[in-house]
């Protein structure tokens, strides 16, 4: 479509919509207003980051456990590209039932899918449906106050098995292990710390398929694991075994390196006698075992009650054959941690085995494969649940870049109006937080820590409460609302 004004002039930049505002999202957008196009004053761009919950951050605000130490490194980072005024933030604006693909093709120029993944990666094992089996994602939206997930959760078990060797499944086993008084200096809203007060666990069992020079978790999220006080964690000599590819990893890649290393001292500094270990919950890692069937009893129809797995064993490559031999633990609940999994968008062709966008390089592409102008994708949608920050970054980088060079060929939009979109939220009755908003709710959740903080301390109680989070939506969307308001 032809305009009389240049498009990514002054008086008609390039109008962008960001889709998510997780670091993905953030990070495309800082990369857009950060290119050369941009510095140098070639191109204007206009950029609107849209996310479905009222609050911004996404996986880093509602996935990754609130004990995490470099949670708010990341906050901040992305706290400073918000803060600067060049992106406006639209929360509580679900794509695809609030905007339709037509209505941002209408207001945009290009729009940028930056909706990560939230659900949990399926386990098809029998029992997986059984009552006390759950999703590891499930769990952290919980534990992280979610504003879409129910507020109770059932922590009714002595005995825990979490599937899985990455760092979701570490987050969920330290959150599931760890005493609820130590987690009262994160943000865990008041409903999370009395869930977990009450939980009679006793004993917390991560399992992984293959051995420990091919755990997929950080260093420091294993360092992490011994900062949990009154718990022991306790391995196992049986599991240590290590194949040529083992060896191989362990020579040239540091971080296996230190995790291996990390772990045989443990083992090493661990007492034969395990009676001898005195902390009232115990943290057990295992390797080389792979689930077969999670399993109920008589007395408990319908019910958790065990887990069946098959040991495993290293076939040289690094990878894990079953050896035949079968091993049954006695559990009343079982948390699956082996990924996430991207969700389709309405509207947008979806790749249902890899859990993605369809897409090339971060172009979305139609069912035949062309790329569709004006589309885009980047972070886990468009790559899938795997890797860290500076991935998101190097896939953002991408993602812009491709957008940059088909500037010329975009399908302009026909309202490129920054107001145009805020009438049509308006006119429709959603109620949109901006980042002012945030501010708002941000400063009402740093509140409500300082008085839980101040409460505590007239009760003899020394425990610093940074930040207590607000967890039901409509409340969220009220304080932001409000605040905004009162400001004006």
């Amino acid at each position: 479509m032809s305009t009389s004004t240049p498009v990514g002039s002054a008086d008609r930049p390039l109008r962008v919509a960001v889709i998510g505002s997780g670091p993905a999202g953030v990070y495309a957008a800082d990369i857009l207003t950060k290119s050369e196009a941009v510095k140098s004053g070639e191109l204007t761009v206009s950029i609107d980051l849209f996310d479905r919950y009222p609050a911004p951050y996404g996986l880093i605000r509602y996935g990754v456990a609130p004990d995490h130490p470099r949670i708010k490194g990341i906050v901040n980072a992305l706290h400073k590209v918000l803060d600067r005024g060049d992106i406006r933030f639209f929360g509580n604006v679900d794509y695809g039932t609030d905007l339709s693909i037509e209505d941002l093709r209408k207001h945009y120029d290009a729009i940028i899918f930056a909706t990560g993944a939230i659900k949990d990666a399926d386990l098809n094992i029998p029992g997986i449906e059984l009552e006390g089996s759950f999703g590891g994602a499930d769990f952290v939206s919980w534990f992280d106050g979610h504003p879409d997930v129910s507020r109770e959760w059932p922590l009714e078990a002595t005995e825990i098995a979490v599937l899985g060797n990455g760092n979701v499944a570490l987050d969920v086993a330290r959150v599931l292990s760890k005493h609820a008084d130590d987690l009262l200096v994160t943000e865990i809203p008041d409903n999370v710390y009395a869930g977990l007060k009450a939980s009679p666990v006793t004993d917390v069992h991560v399992f992984g398929r293959r051995g420990p020079a091919q755990v997929k978790f950080t260093p420091l999220e294993l360092r992490e694991l011994s900062h949990s006080k009154d718990v022991d964690i306790i391995l196992y000599a049986e599991d240590f075994e290590f194949d040529e590819a083992s060896d191989e990893a362990i020579q040239s890649n540091n971080q296996v390196k230190t995790m291996v290393g990390t772990l045989t001292n443990w083992i090493a500094e661990q007492p034969e006698d395990l009676s001898e270990l005195k902390a009232s919950r115990r943290l057990h890692l295992h390797f080389l075992h792979s689930p077969v069937e999670i399993v109920d009893s008589p007395e408990t129809p319908g019910k958790v009650a065990g887990i069946k797995f098959e040991r495993t064993e290293l076939d040289g490559t690094g990878n894990a054959r079953g050896t035949g031999e079968f091993i049954d633990y006695p559990v009343q609940a079982v948390y699956r941690a082996i990924g996430y999994f991207g969700s389709a968008l309405p509207d947008v062709e979806f790749d249902h085995k890899k859990g993605v966008v369809t897409n090339d390089g971060g172009r979305v592409l139609d069912a035949d494969g062309q790329h569709v102008p004006g589309l885009y994708a980047t972070g886990w949608i468009k790559r899938g649940p795997v890797g860290l920050i500076g991935h998101t970054k190097g896939d953002a980088l991408e993602t812009v870049t491709y957008l940059l060079e088909d500037r010329e060929n975009l399908p302009f939009a026909e309202v490129p109006s920054a107001d145009a979109v805020v009438d049509l939220l308006d006119a429709r009755g959603v109620q949109f937080t901006s980042w002012e908003g945030w501010l708002a709710l941000d400063a009402h959740e740093l509140a409500l820590g300082a008085a839980a903080t101040e409460a505590g301390t007239s009760h003899g109680v020394e425990v610093k409460r940074e930040r207590i989070k607000v967890v039901p939506r409509e409340e969220m969307v009220s304080i932001s609302r409000d605040g905004v308001a009162a400001q004006v």
